[in-house]
């Protein structure tokens, strides 16, 4: 039986063709849209992490629902033993320092409230390799007293690189203070974090909140995808009541109410695209199989039974799945590449300042399910026209000769 598919396959070439072009089309179809969807995912959570939160953060029990709030209540004093414990970890790359603050910008006019952040700079630089700089540059160890503005804070401030600016806020003992600022950069991220987000060096925010101690630790990790893995390993170190630690995906709701966004528009999108391949493919079997009805009389007339004809034509349909996945599967990793090298440019997404390039990421998933949903739906589509042809009459199936 198998033999006599494979030469029916090669036999009819005109219908085979049409039916893989089908097949093929759609799972290339699948592959292109399922990767670009992929990529819209990994480069929103790389934003996430590269620009705002890394990959875990250390904090004081409690800091996630009440720190922003209160910082000062949640300052963490032994950083040498935290930054040791988190650095322990394999997928460790590197453990640096935060400390948060709220307060008033001015730039000798009006104040301008802000959201501000004491980093290590030079280790912040290779965390924050995405960051936008649109004017001036990163901040550097060396600038003591230099700040980055969100492209927000500079706009409704009109400043730019070069430029002084004041910044006022209440220490954790109640006094007020206040210290001058060259700008150094200007930075694009997210809408809503740089109409606040203003940085500044580590050592400077300690001086102006009168502290030596942070409110994070940040862990930069080798892949991504190691976050839930490392997370684990790094709070068994800690007593829970102590300290939190937290994932990137925690710290940033943005990121998961955007996935499931996506998840929902570009879902829709597939299933539009699943059914043109299943109708499609359904329509080129149909007629294949039906156009053959005198030949599956004659093959009666030798003496096959209705359920060897069901499953001649199923194994000739199972076939031309598996090439026409095959087929489409091939065709649609060399349009991947293509256009991956080409890049897709694509507008702001919702939150964002600025565009971005689109890529098409092909990943083992996708790539098996667009193969598997091309047999699969072959398959399907030839279950009903093969039942069909192998109860029909002798007689009448051999009238179609004539």
């Amino acid at each position: 039986m198998l033999k006599l598919a494979i030469r029916n396959i090669f036999r009819h070439k005109l219908r085979t063709a049409l039916t893989l072009t089908a097949i093929a089309t759609g799972v290339a179809a699948l592959i292109l849209s399922g990767g670009f969807v992929q990529d819209m995912f990994y480069q929103l959570a790389e934003a996430t992490v590269h620009f705002h939160t890394g990959h875990i953060q250390i904090h004081r029990t409690n800091y996630h629902e009440r720190g922003s709030r209160e910082p000062e209540k949640f300052i963490i004093e032994n950083t040498a033993e935290v930054r040791a414990a988190a650095a322990a970890s394999p997928e460790t790359v590197s453990v640096m320092e935060r400390i948060y603050f709220s307060g008033l910008i001015n730039n000798g006019q009006v104040d301008y409230p802000i959201l501000g952040e004491g980093i290590e700079a030079d280790k912040e630089a290779k965390l924050s390799d995405l960051l936008n700089i649109i004017s001036g540059r990163r901040l550097t160890e060396q600038d003591r007293y230099g700040i980055m503005l969100g492209e927000g804070v500079a706009r409704a401030q009109a400043l730019k690189a070069g430029d002084r600016a004041t910044i006022v806020l209440n220490t954790a003992q109640g006094g007020i203070n206040s210290l001058d600022f060259d700008v150094i950069g200007i930075f694009r991220t997210t809408k809503d974090y740089d109409d606040r987000a203003v940085r500044i060096p580590l050592a400077t925010a300690q001086e102006l909140l009168d502290t030596k101690g942070v409110n994070a630790l940040v862990v930069e990790l080798k892949e991504t995808s190691q976050t839930d893995t490392a997370r684990q390993k790094i709070q068994s170190q800690f007593d829970p009541k102590v300290y939190q630690v937290m994932p990137w995906h925690e710290i940033d709701d943005f990121y998961a109410k955007a996935k499931v966004l996506y998840q929902n528009q570009f879902g829709v999108l597939q299933l539009i695209i699943l059914a043109m391949v299943v109708l499609s493919v359904a329509n080129s079997v149909s007629m294949g199989t039906f156009e053959r009805i005198g030949e599956f009389g004659t093959l009666m007339a030798l003496g096959d039974r209705s359920n060897g004809i069901f499953k001649l034509i199923m194994m000739e349909n199972i076939l031309q799945g598996f090439l026409g996945s095959l087929t489409g599967v091939i065709v649609g990793v060399v349009l991947a590449l293509i256009i991956s090298a080409i890049g897709i440019p694509m507008p702001p997404p919702p939150n964002m300042n600025g565009g971005y390039t689109a890529y098409i990421l092909l990943t083992p998933g996708v790539v098996i399910e667009a193969f598997c949903v091309g047999v699969a739906a072959t398959v399907l589509a030839a279950l009903l026209p093969a039942r069909r042809v192998s109860r029909i009459p002798v007689i009448t199936a051999l009238r179609e000769n004539t």
